[in-house]
């Protein structure tokens, strides 16, 4: 007999995640490249000058393709170059947008903004003993409706996932700077455990 159970635990973020991007449109490579390479240099300093590590930030995408527009319009060229920033401040977003958008302006993008659990040891170990408590009465219950008795576990089989809830996106304004006390709601980072477990019979 083959039974799922799932088990789900929540758990408070300790860290956050940002990831800020610049790009530049240029008629050739070269140029859009290395303005690329000056905005991001630019940008990591400031981070660097809010008490950013080194080890704390990191690039996550780098891209250079043709901006195609009009048939007829000369070839231009987009850079991109993406990097994030993880850090424990979990009410630093506002100083350190404030301090990217000084840095280049209107070349900055936000690509995404994270809470996480960084060590979720705990919560899986948790989910995944209510996801085996919930297969084995499932089984249990499902033997004696058929008029057998449960044996014992012959093969389980795991996945899992992780995700946040109730996180509340940052309400950004639209004067020159950004508010610097953005008050964001993380929320629970929530991770699930589904166990496919297979019993024999008694």
């Amino acid at each position: 007999m083959s039974v799922v159970g799932s088990g789900q635990v929540s758990g408070k973020p300790d860290v956050l995640r940002v990831s800020f991007g610049v790009d530049h449109l240029a008629p050739d490579v070269a140029a859009a490249v290395a303005r690329v390479g000056e905005q991001t240099d630019r940008v990591i300093a400031a981070l660097r000058g809010q008490g950013v590590e080194e080890s704390q930030l990191g690039t996550s995408a780098v891209n250079v393709y043709q901006d195609y527009k009009e048939p007829d319009a000369a070839a231009l060229y987009r850079a991109s170059h993406v990097i994030t920033v993880q850090t424990k401040d979990l009410t630093g977003f506002g100083t350190l947008l404030n301090a990217a958008v000084d840095a280049v302006g209107n070349s900055l993008s936000l690509h995404g903004l994270q809470f996480d659990v960084e060590d979720k040891s705990e919560l899986l170990t948790r989910a995944r003993e209510l996801a085996f408590q919930q297969a084995k009465e499932k089984a249990g219950h499902l033997a004696a409706l058929a008029g057998f008795s449960l044996g014992s576990v012959t093969a389980i089989s795991e996945s899992r996932g992780d995700f946040p809830i109730h996180a509340q996106p940052a309400s950004l304004s639209t004067g020159g700077a950004y508010d610097s006390a953005l008050n964001l709601t993380p929320g629970d980072h929530v991770v699930m455990v589904a166990l496919q477990v297979q019993f024999a019979w008694a």
